[in-house]
């Protein structure tokens, strides 16, 4: 299919390009970028989308999710991580079928599409049934089956995650099988060390939840014997690609232990506050050229999938609590939001930016609302006033999924009343 989008405000995120074009055309020919140019001729287009006045930028990259969570939305309040989970949020979750998963999967892919997210890393079970409804609604989706043996249970769930790596080993970029590893805390050394030998034979990369609040740190010191967990990741994670999700409570004097592995680091600023876990200072993480995206977490604790939302608070937290204003251009943060996810991703050669020869991931955004005029500086309207409902059109490899605010083939209030009826069932 190919789609014109006329005289679009873009920004492209390209380093090729201006950080910011006005008046610019966008071809899209069979999911990938074709061209770059004004006034490019519309004929032969089977659709032309008029972008008058709106932005245009690359789809918005949400590295760190659960998104069947979304039927455990505010159930947080009053809790701590390690409470919310063993006393809440885990006993409901074993009460889940393969129904409740794909439900309460599309309420998220619904909630993702229309709020700008065209790409998700997701740690969760029943992937199977978190893939067909993220198949079915069109978004890019890289996934796990989590890891644990805490409970004694961990070679089922190794089994199910070797059976879904070959299932969808010659899928397209669209579905993306990673080692999701839950915890050093819920995981032993044994564990840990079957996952790495699962990664090295398919060449995968690791996704870790990592540092994320003290009593985690004191966990793992006790289930792995050490004093430092930080020594932990050279020691189980050498030479591997690894992307760790918090790493909230990692000391500015650990940085030298972490800047020589191959690492991204999954901001989620909203999560981390909620659960009263602190903030990351990713100021240390930068400095140190440690690649740095942004996530929501599952709504449970991340409240929504608003990647807007992050964007701001992952700015304005820096700014906070370094006591420097000048910290994270607004344009750095779009950055981590896009270019750096698809880094931490593997798929920086294929999506994050818009660019001749890659996959169209791409949003359309309205700025001409009370929140947004008149425009001083484009790109700190974007992730300080810019809300979900400004994207009007979404674009996931070249498909349109969402039109006018409006997504195609899905009755959207039939869901809600589904994953109601769940959570009710499970409470």
């Amino acid at each position: 299919m190919r789609i014109l989008i006329k005289n679009c405000n873009l920004i492209s995120m390209s380093e090729k390009r201006k950080k910011y074009e006005e008046a610019i055309d966008v071809l899209i020919d069979n999911g990938k970028i074709k061209k770059i140019d004004k006034n490019l001729n519309q004929q032969n287009c089977d659709k032309v989308i008029d972008a008058t006045n709106k932005v245009v930028m690359p789809g918005l990259i949400n590295t760190h999710t659960h998104i069947p969570m979304s039927i455990f939305r505010d159930t947080l309040d009053g809790y701590g991580l390690q409470e919310w989970l063993n006393d809440k949020i885990w006993p409901m979750e074993d009460k889940l079928n393969e129904g409740d998963i794909y439900y309460a999967s599309l309420l998220s892919c619904i909630e993702m599409i229309k709020s700008g997210t065209t790409c998700f890393n997701d740690q969760y079970f029943m992937t199977d049934s978190i893939i067909k409804a993220t198949l079915e609604t069109g978004l890019r989706i890289h996934c796990t089956r989590t890891l644990m043996d805490i409970n004694g249970d961990g070679e089922e769930k190794f089994k199910e995650l070797e059976e879904l790596i070959n299932k969808y080993a010659k899928y397209n970029d669209n579905v993306k099988i990673n080692v999701g590893i839950h915890s050093l805390y819920t995981c032993t050394k044994q564990c840990v060390e079957k996952a790495v030998e699962l990664a090295k034979k398919y060449n995968l990369y690791i996704h870790m939840h990592f540092a994320e609040n003290s009593k985690e740190l004191e966990d793992i010191k006790e289930l792995h014997n050490t004093n430092a967990p930080i020594d932990l990741l050279q020691e189980y994670f050498k030479d591997m690609d690894l992307v760790l999700a918090h790493c909230v409570k990692i000391k500015p004097e650990e940085m030298n232990k972490l800047k020589n592995l191959n690492l991204s680091v999954e901001h989620c600023p909203v999560s981390n506050l909620k659960l009263g876990c602190g903030i990351a200072n990713i100021k240390d993480f930068i400095e140190n050229g440690i690649n740095v995206s942004i996530g929501t977490d599952g709504q449970g604790s991340g409240n929504n999938l608003d990647m807007f939302s992050s964007m701001a608070y992952t700015a304005l937290l820096q700014k906070g609590i370094n006591e420097d204003a000048r910290l994270l251009p607004a344009y750095d943060v779009i950055k981590m939001a896009t270019v750096n996810g698809a880094k931490a991703l593997k798929m920086d050669d294929k999506i994050g930016s818009i660019e001749v020869g890659k996959q169209a991931d791409l949003i359309v955004i309205d700025l001409e609302t009370e929140m947004t005029e008149p425009i001083n500086d484009i790109f700190s309207n974007i992730i300080y006033n810019v809300k979900a409902n400004n994207v009007v059109t979404t674009i996931v490899n070249g498909r349109i999924v969402m039109e006018d605010r409006e997504i195609k083939g899905i009755n959207e209030k039939d869901i809600y009343k589904k994953c109601t009826s769940i959570i009710k069932r499970l409470a």
